[in-house]
């Protein structure tokens, strides 16, 4: 990762408004939805920050499914740990929505429409005024279907507000020794099905299966893309070029795992990672 020099104090300015912005919403109830990415990590760490010296409540909530990895559920435990903070697990039911499950580009709609009941109905048993989540200035200039969800349903983004970017944020982030700070983006896992490859269980517990033995080789960046066509099935990975050989290293566990599942090949993409690769459509 390439560090991006921040003036610190443009940093300060923008730590200085979150906060502020943050502690009215405290005194009336907030509820962060946090996925333990990076964005919604720092969202909760400063939200705690600012509770426990003015007061008010906070509760983080996090939305279960078939599409959330094992690796993000045992950060989000760990962070939410560390931090001393209320956190709620709550069961999603997105994969059950046809609308969802067919995979095609308002997928991310229908997913945060999902969770922002699930925080609708907590905020409202439970006397929470605000539900607010990790969206932030760099958000602003992509497609980005669950901010029109958010929207629609009230959901505050406090870090937009307060113009902090992807780059403010890891910056602060590392001044603060927040855990994290380096974390690679970590989307779900229905963004690795290829648009229009139909989003079940079975085919994101294959994706997780195959991203677990890139990680136990040692690999930072990557993906595994599922694809379809025409009734074939087949693996594409995403690695960073000068880890593709750490890839091969585990090529023939790759391939007895997908090939029995019903995978024709698992390929590896010579462009290298990517963001956004799971949009290009496969046929």
């Amino acid at each position: 990762m390439v560090d991006v020099l921040v003036p610190i104090g443009s940093l300060s300015a923008k730590e200085a408004a979150l906060r502020a912005s943050l502690r009215p919403k405290l005194a009336l109830g907030l509820i962060v939805a946090f996925s333990g990415g990076v964005d919604s990590s720092f969202l909760l760490w400063i939200a705690e920050q600012e509770r426990r010296r003015h007061g008010g409540k906070l509760l983080a909530v996090t939305a279960v499914s078939a599409s959330l990895a094992q690796v993000e559920r045992e950060d989000a435990t760990r962070l939410a740990a560390e931090l001393g903070v209320e956190h709620r697990w709550e069961n999603s039911l997105e994969l059950s929505n046809p609308d969802y499950a067919k995979n095609d580009l308002s997928r991310c709609y229908h997913c945060k429409t999902e969770l922002f009941r699930l925080s609708h109905a907590l905020a409202g048993s439970l006397g929470y005024a605000f539900i607010a989540y990790g969206y932030n200035a760099s958000d602003r200039g992509d497609f980005r279907p669950g901010r029109q969800a958010a929207l629609e349903q009230g959901i505050v983004a406090p870090l937009d507000e307060a113009e902090l970017a992807k780059e403010d944020i890891r910056a602060l982030m590392r001044l603060h020794q927040i855990p994290f700070s380096e974390k690679a983006a970590s989307p779900c896992l229905s963004s690795r099905l290829m648009t229009g490859v139909a989003v079940t269980p079975q085919r994101l517990r294959d994706v997780e299966d195959c991203e677990a033995i890139l990680r136990r080789a040692g690999l930072d960046a990557f993906r595994v893309r599922l694809h379809e066509h025409a009734g074939v099935q087949w693996l594409r990975l995403e690695v960073n070029p000068a880890e593709m050989s750490k890839a091969l290293s585990v090529r023939e566990e790759l391939h007895q795992l997908a090939r029995p599942r019903g995978y024709a090949w698992v390929t590896l993409d010579l462009g290298g990672y990517r963001m956004g690769g799971g949009t290009v459509r496969s046929s």
